[in-house]
């Protein structure tokens, strides 16, 4: 497979954030960088904040034709409107989400530093394989995801894979030609000005 020339930009939400604030926020983001999808990954089992959050971000990502997923939340999709689903459990619930939401709708699965996973995922029908963390967090069980993981599978597996966890300016370097998306979080919404680290990020993206 050829190498990949510039990965393209995913978004997660805070887990946390407020609502009368967090939609225009993220709005200046988008308006400055070039964003493929972005995940609501709200904590917490409040349905009816993460629904008023949803109809918000939603109206800010589909003005601007940016797909919008929601994190494990499966019922939630077709309820307010949104492109699909991220499962944060790898492969184990890929297959019943398809079926529940049909051919068109985007179904991601995290999978760690799993290749065995990634690669349930995607024979279960995944549109996309999240491997990370890519540095030191504590997201999934605390085992980094390998940049020969991501060159492997870039190489030998047709399903797109996104690189998460403490993506840094290093990582990027190594990461960009390998990964077909970057997934980008705390590393945006911990910065005084996430629209400028944004953008910043892009460009070293796109640097040659």
């Amino acid at each position: 497979m050829a190498e990949i020339e510039h990965p393209q930009i995913y978004l997660i939400t805070p887990p946390t954030f407020e609502l009368s604030q967090f939609p225009n926020l993220l709005a200046s983001v988008l308006d400055v960088t070039e964003v493929a999808c972005v995940r609501l990954a709200l904590a917490g089992r409040d349905e009816d904040m993460i629904g008023r959050a949803a109809d918000a971000l939603r109206e800010v990502t589909h003005t601007r034709d940016i797909a919008l997923v929601i994190e494990d939340h499966l019922k939630m999709v077709e309820r307010f409107g949104l492109d699909g689903v991220h499962l944060s459990d790898g492969s184990r619930n890929v297959r019943k989400a398809r079926k529940e939401l049909g051919a068109d709708a985007i179904v991601g699965a995290f999978c760690g530093a799993s290749r065995h996973d990634g690669m349930t995922a995607g024979e279960a029908g995944a549109d996309y394989v999240s491997f990370g963390p890519v540095g030191a967090s504590s997201l999934g069980d605390g085992n980094t995801a390998p940049a020969d993981l991501f060159q492997w599978w870039s190489e030998m597996i047709e399903v797109p894979i996104v690189a998460e966890g403490n993506v840094s300016e290093e990582s990027i370097a190594t990461l960009r030609g390998i990964s077909d998306f970057l997934a980008f979080g705390d590393e945006v919404w911990g910065a005084e000005d996430p629209a400028a680290k944004m953008a910043e990020f892009a460009r070293l993206i796109r640097s040659a």
